[in-house]
């Protein structure tokens, strides 16, 4: 269980990674940290289903500005670990995912909060002419605290409270694993009404349509589909930027 343990935080670092020290390279996504979730503790194929389901839903959640959307990262490990320990359905996982994935919000508020106060360190060593150590503040600094935080929540979450998740989901009464169930689905499709809000347009609309009518009445499976829509973003690339790469 400690070794478990130890490992799920170090996922969790793989999402400070993506996001705090090599830029935004995605490797950070619920699919990536639900995968190497269910490779940890031994079942890669619910791993990568929660991740999928977990994508969905975090998929229209974006920072903008002051709003900071609910900490998927977090919130992924969590359920994921939560559903592959105690046997729980997928929906419940998702529904038990964003209050998990809100509170971690919080806490990595606090910690930006605690984070911004180096700022004043990082303005003296810059006007002392110490500007490798300002580097080291703003980088390297925020990293480790940032990873010290995501290890920590996600080893303490799991190795003390693993042993009493499978009781605890055992006594809850149906009516709630139901309900739990239900909200789980709807969370789903929340998440990808988000990203469609943000995307639909009038020159994007027929596609979105066209996707649709495939799926409704081509009865492809979903790994037919994404090939088909892969060939055809390729050809519509050809069709208008074609020419004009060539002509450079």
């Amino acid at each position: 269980m400690l070794i478990k343990a130890i490992l799920l935080g170090l996922v969790s670092i793989v999402g400070v990674i993506d996001s705090r020290l090599i830029g935004r390279q995605n490797v950070g996504r619920p699919l990536i940290l639900c995968t190497l979730t269910g490779l940890v503790l031994g079942n890669l194929k619910a791993g990568i289903i929660l991740g999928a389901s977990m994508e969905l839903i975090s998929m229209g959640f974006v920072a903008i500005g002051a709003a900071a959307p609910p900490n998927m990262q977090i919130g992924s490990i969590v359920a994921t670990a939560f559903a592959i320990i105690s046997g729980a359905s997928k929906e419940t996982a998702l529904a038990i995912a964003l209050p998990v994935a809100v509170a971690a919000e919080f806490i990595d508020i606090l910690m930006r909060m605690i984070i911004a106060q180096f700022g004043h360190v990082a303005d003296k060593a810059i006007d002392e002419g110490k500007f490798k150590k300002a580097q080291h503040i703003h980088v390297i600094w925020s990293f480790l605290l940032n990873s010290i935080l995501y290890f920590a929540l996600i080893f303490v979450a799991f190795y003390f409270g693993a042993n009493s998740i499978k009781p605890i989901v055992n006594s809850i009464p149906t009516v709630i694993t139901h309900g739990l169930t239900v909200a789980g689905n709807l969370l789903s499709a929340l998440g990808f009404a988000m990203l469609l809000s943000t995307m639909l347009s009038k020159k994007l609309f027929p596609y979105f349509l066209f996707g649709f009518l495939v799926v409704a009445y081509s009865n492809l499976s979903l790994i037919g589909l994404t090939c088909f829509s892969v060939l055809l973003a390729f050809i519509m690339d050809k069709v208008n930027y074609g020419g004009k790469k060539a002509a450079k």
